[in-house]
């Protein structure tokens, strides 16, 4: 079953990791070269998604330790935090600072101790250059991202998708491919008008862009971590796998909570035969391992046998 596979974001990590590494190197030798605001901004901005990356990467190493006796459910949901606290980043030092950037560069233009772009045509060809890169680094996200998507339109995955890392990164990588956008319109502008404020309004389209995506990102990964279901089409599966099952005459009660990659399953269901208590227990624990089996991303199931809901 789709909703059975392990599914590694890790290398959708790296794809975006290696193309902001790249990008921010690019992007700071431009602005000291051009002396362009909105130049500045996306090397900050490539620089904090650079360690969002190793971030996300703690936040997967950690969520693998086994359960112990203090987090009986184990540490999947560090993945969440971890997230989190990339989306609040890229709030603080991708938004934020690429905002400021813009309203101290537009203030200097106003006073007139700001000046014209130097070298545009570095800073064009180093902005087609990140965009090549960035799109590269959401193309591959998104190729990593097929199989969990299932058919859903983008958006439409997104809201319900419980893999905070696909969600950091392609989020992540759709603001950088528009901030690059962004950029380019605005130094394009300024070289065709000769005016510098273009650029610095492009420093502040693209710092209002990263707060808007941070923010959609932040409210998704917040819900994840206050604790939510598998989802409505995983728990329809379990369903309807409990309810094939001979030894289950009615299924009168399924929950589900995500942690992390894994799902914890709390089941009430009316059995089928009044036998023995040692058969009932033998009958539980292989619907239990069948369960499993079938969804290897259920790592705790809690069966109660019961006759009313």
């Amino acid at each position: 079953m789709g909703s059975g596979h392990t599914h590694n974001s890790t290398r959708a990590i790296f794809y975006a990791l290696g193309a902001n590494l790249g990008i921010a190197i690019a992007k700071t030798a431009g602005a000291i070269i051009t002396n362009s605001g909105a130049m500045l901004a996306e090397a900050v901005h490539s620089f904090a998604d650079c360690a969002n990356q190793l971030l996300l990467f703690i936040g997967i190493s950690r969520a693998k330790r086994p359960a112990d006796s203090r987090h009986p459910l184990g540490y999947g949901k560090t993945v969440y935090f971890w997230s989190f606290i990339v989306a609040l980043m890229l709030f603080s030092m991708g938004g934020l600072f690429s905002l400021y950037e813009g309203a101290h560069k537009l203030a200097g233009i106003l006073r007139g101790s700001e000046h014209s772009i130097e070298s545009p045509w570095v800073a064009i060809a180093i902005l087609i250059f990140g965009i090549i890169l960035e799109g590269s680094s959401l193309l591959g996200a998104l190729k990593e991202s097929r199989e969990l998507r299932r058919g859903k339109t983008l958006w439409s995955w997104f809201k319900s998708s419980r893999e905070s890392t696909y969600l950091v990164v392609i989020g992540e990588d759709f603001a950088a491919l528009i901030g690059l956008a962004l950029a380019l319109i605005a130094v394009g502008l300024s070289v065709i008008t000769g005016n510098p404020i273009y650029d610095a309004l492009g420093s502040m389209a693209v710092g209002a862009l990263l707060i808007v995506v941070a923010i959609v990102v932040g409210i998704e990964i917040k819900s994840l971590l206050i604790g939510e279901s598998a989802g409505r089409e995983v728990e329809a599966e379990i369903g309807a796998f409990l309810e094939k099952d001979p030894s289950v005459e009615r299924l009168l009660n399924l929950k589900t909570l995500q942690l992390g990659s894994e799902v914890m399953v709390a089941v009430k269901a009316l059995m089928a035969e009044k036998v023995s208590v040692e058969r009932l227990i033998s009958e539980i624990n292989r619907c239990e391992r069948e369960l499993k089996s079938s969804f290897p991303q259920v790592r705790w199931v809690f069966f109660e046998p019961d006759d009313r809901e």
